[in-house]
């Protein structure tokens, strides 16, 4: 089934479902905007696509998505990828590969391939995002400790050595503002989650640095003023030869944005009891990626940490995503130069943390101790994922998982519990 959720849950809409809309909606975009920031800036993109992507996508995958508490944009799994296409290809080429991407996923959702969530094995899903989870970490040692040093080599293996070498130019202001952004979002999580901690944790962080001109980059000394519109929408170059050499590109984005999507709606679906669509999933998806790439934004997703934020904050259906949107929206035209006194060390804490999550440390012991067959392969998807390349590392993963699956010639599930991330 394809159709939108929104449609069935507007059928019996009423005022008491939509302040619950309304304020789930506002708490979501208070965290998905620095959010948002962080994961463009650690993506290697200018800071306001991840703004631009959190609004268009987020406004789409929820127009059409097939979940009723589903909110999408930008996240955390898509910084390495984002940052290699980037790298190789530059900005117009991620922007094409999402463009792709988007359409694939359109023909995914039309051919019903969101059932095929139960043959991706769990421990490959497990790998690469702990694997993300420490790229993302190591790319913010910068920031944390503000060292100076100007080219961060893409290559984990090879920024070791380079943050060796810078540790004697450590800025102990940089480090502490990380430090005090680091403990308010973890303590204010503890005791009152339903506070905007992000928000409060990096706006601390960022008035102190103002207030006693600490020494300390801001998102305005690096990168200037955050434009305070929509760009226009335009597509991206179709020529043959760009298209050809993004297929590969497209074709992991695709899969990460399905992979993701589903997960997240599976988890909403445990959270609130309740039954999404998995191919009306995947469209959205498509037409969110379309939708971003058109406005130069980065690949959307469907985002878990934020699904489960809106769930909590008593989201009932995607009326909360698209206030989300809308709020972030108003935010952007209307106070987009307060932006700009956001300090980087805090942000560098900010994803720090959301690495750490990615991880899930609280299941490290329950991974211990599954299948021999399942630590082997969570570890080599995370040992590729690290050192090699995410597009191997998902390759080989998936390979190997299936090639294990018909050996023990084990009946694949629908209902496998899938990580809380």
């Amino acid at each position: 089934m394809r159709n939108p959720k929104i449609f069935t849950a507007l059928i019996a809409y009423n005022r008491s479902l939509f302040f619950a809309d309304l304020l789930a909606g506002v708490t979501v975009a208070l965290v998905a905007l620095p959010l948002s920031l962080a994961i463009a800036i650690a993506s290697g993109a200018p800071p306001e696509k991840g703004i631009v992507t959190a609004i268009i996508g987020g406004l789409l995958i929820s127009l059409f998505g097939g979940s009723r508490v589903q909110i999408g944009g930008p996240t955390g799994a898509f910084i390495v990828v984002v940052f290699n296409v980037i790298t190789q290809y530059g900005y117009d080429g991620l922007v094409l590969a999402t463009f792709m991407a988007g359409i694939i996923l359109l023909i995914g959702g039309y051919f019903r391939a969101g059932n095929l969530i139960a043959f991706v094995p769990e421990a490959v899903v497990n790998g690469f995002t702990i694997g993300i989870g420490i790229i993302i970490a190591t790319s913010q040692l910068k920031d944390l400790f503000g060292l100076s040093i100007d080219n961060v080599p893409a290559d984990f293996l090879e920024k070791i050595p380079v943050f060796w070498e810078a540790h004697q130019t450590l800025n102990l202001p940089a480090t502490t503002i990380a430090i005090i952004t680091l403990i308010l979002i973890v303590v204010l999580r503890s005791i009152a989650p339903r506070f905007p901690s992000l928000i409060i944790g990096i706006g601390v962080g960022s008035v102190l640095v103002a207030m006693m001109s600490l020494p300390v980059d801001t998102l305005g000394s690096r990168f200037g003023q955050l434009p305070s519109q929509i760009p226009w929408p335009q597509l991206p170059d179709l020529s043959f030869s760009r298209i050809i050499e993004l297929i590969p590109s497209a074709l992991i984005i695709a899969f990460l944005a399905g992979v993701e999507s589903l997960l997240s709606a599976m988890v909403a679906d445990k959270m609130i009891d309740g039954q999404h669509r998995p191919n009306a999933e995947l469209t959205a998806q498509g037409i969110a990626n379309i939708g971003s790439a058109l406005f130069t934004g980065l690949p959307a997703t469907g985002a878990i940490a934020r699904t489960a934020t809106n769930i909590k904050a008593g989201g009932k259906t995607p009326i909360a995503g698209i206030i989300h949107a809308i709020i972030i929206l108003l935010v952007m035209l209307l106070a987009a130069p307060l932006a700009s006194y956001m300090a980087m060390p805090a942000l560098a804490a900010l994803l720090t943390i959301t690495a750490w999550n990615m991880t899930e440390p609280h299941k490290w012991r329950e991974y211990a101790r599954g299948k021999k067959s399942d630590i082997i392969l969570l570890l080599l998807t995370l040992i590729l994922t690290v050192i090699v390349d995410l597009t191997v590392a998902i390759g080989v993963g998936v390979s190997v998982g299936l090639a294990l699956r018909l050996s023990r010639r084990d009946h694949v599930k629908n209902d496998w519990s899938p990580p809380n991330r």
